[in-house]
């Protein structure tokens, strides 16, 4: 039987407690016979590792980056942690059970779930995954050179403005759109008090933000934003948004005609040198397809494919970890969450304090009122 959801339960407890020294147990987890890793305090600081480009070592691939632990300072927030090292807000939350996203507290070490299975589709063009709100980009390369991976945290439509799923392409490009803003969105704020005009101008109220991807699914787009700190929930009217700086890259490299698929998968699995990996979010709250349905589309597919979760005891595992929705890959065999944080890299807190950055009650209201943000679709052209 899995200790998985002893372990999460002991965990959370524990991080009620808040300081350095509620992750001191995982540093003794044994994770070879014989090898005992020092506390988790007492291990070096290093450099954190990409936020967002991963190269491929081999075909088989399939699990890149790293998990990575950083300590926190009294000033710091979660917001803070997820634009510094390339993540969305709601998934350090689920990777953070029992801590306070606003008052961490000094020296909290907080888990950032920067290791990510690819999903199982054909690794070409642009895939967004809505249940992890990921996006994951393949850059053409030549014959013979390795796969390269680019992955970025987005926001996706709220409950009743749901991003659609299916396959799609870039049909057109624009910088410093102008947003039309639709009638049924004017209506919508019309009703709750807080009219918007029908025309909004580039600029920094504009909440399309500087960079516009046209998807060929009438209306809806890939951008940028002004409200950063919602990139990672579900806050917009459909389209797909994402951080100033990653939108400025992916413009730049996506190409007119580049295909685009949206997938639905809460529950991914992988390999990375020989072996298996679970990653589990909770599934979107509308999903028409069960958690049970999910996970045996997977069992499915990787026994025909390898063998994989053939056996009971993986399954049970794999359920177990889809319990704990914690949105990190978690080692199969190894049975808990542990292991995570046993290979877990320690690195320096890098988060820098921006003199122009919102205050923490404006950071928080903005969040509180995501629902009201503007994000649907304008009238742009091609480049």
């Amino acid at each position: 039987m899995s200790r998985f959801p002893k372990v999460l339960v002991l965990l959370s407890t524990a991080l009620l407690a808040g300081g350095c020294a509620v992750f001191s147990d995982y540093g003794n987890y044994r994770q070879e016979p014989g090898v005992v890793l020092p506390p988790l305090v007492e291990r070096p600081r290093e450099d954190p590792i990409s936020r967002n480009y991963f190269v491929l070592e081999s075909a088989q691939q399939s699990v890149v980056g790293e998990p990575q632990i950083v300590f926190s300072r009294e000033s710091d927030t979660f917001p803070d942690f997820a634009r510094e090292y390339g993540l969305g807000y709601d998934e350090l939350i689920a990777a953070n059970p029992g801590i306070d996203p606003w008052l961490p507290g000094e020296n909290t070490p907080i888990l950032l779930p920067t290791q990510y299975v690819i999903p199982d589709v054909p690794r070409q063009g642009i895939v967004l995954n809505i249940a992890s709100k990921r996006l994951f980009y393949f850059p053409k390369v030549k014959e013979g050179e390795p796969v390269q991976v680019m992955t970025y945290p987005i926001g996706i439509g709220r409950v009743g403005w749901e991003t659609p799923l299916g396959e799609a392409k870039v049909i057109s490009k624009a910088t410093d759109p102008t947003w039309y803003v639709p009638l049924s969105v004017r209506q919508e704020h019309e009703e709750a008090g807080d009219p918007l005009p029908s025309v909004v101008p580039p600029g920094p109220d504009n909440p399309l933000g500087r960079h516009v991807l046209k998807l060929d699914m009438p209306g809806y787009l890939l951008h940028g934003t002004n409200q950063p700190y919602g990139v990672g929930m579900r806050v917009s009217h459909g389209c797909v948004r994402l951080y100033p700086e990653n939108i400025e890259l992916l413009y730049s490299l996506v190409a007119i005609g580049e295909k685009v698929r949206i997938i639905n998968e809460p529950y991914l699995a992988g390999w990375n040198n020989g072996e298996l990996y679970f990653e589990s979010h909770r599934p979107l709250e509308d999903d028409a397809v069960s958690p049970q349905q999910h996970l045996q589309t997977i069992f499915d597919s990787f026994r025909d494919q390898s063998g994989a979760f053939a056996e009971q005891k993986e399954q049970d595992e794999a359920r177990a970890i889809a319990s704990g929705a914690l949105g990190v890959p978690i080692k199969v065999l190894r049975g808990d969450s542990q292991e995570v944080f046993a290979r877990a890299r320690i690195v320096r807190n890098t988060v820098t304090i921006d003199p122009d950055a919102p205050t923490l009650a404006e950071v928080r209201e903005l969040l509180d009122e995501a629902d009201d943000e503007l994000d649907t679709p304008p009238k742009v052209s091609g480049d």
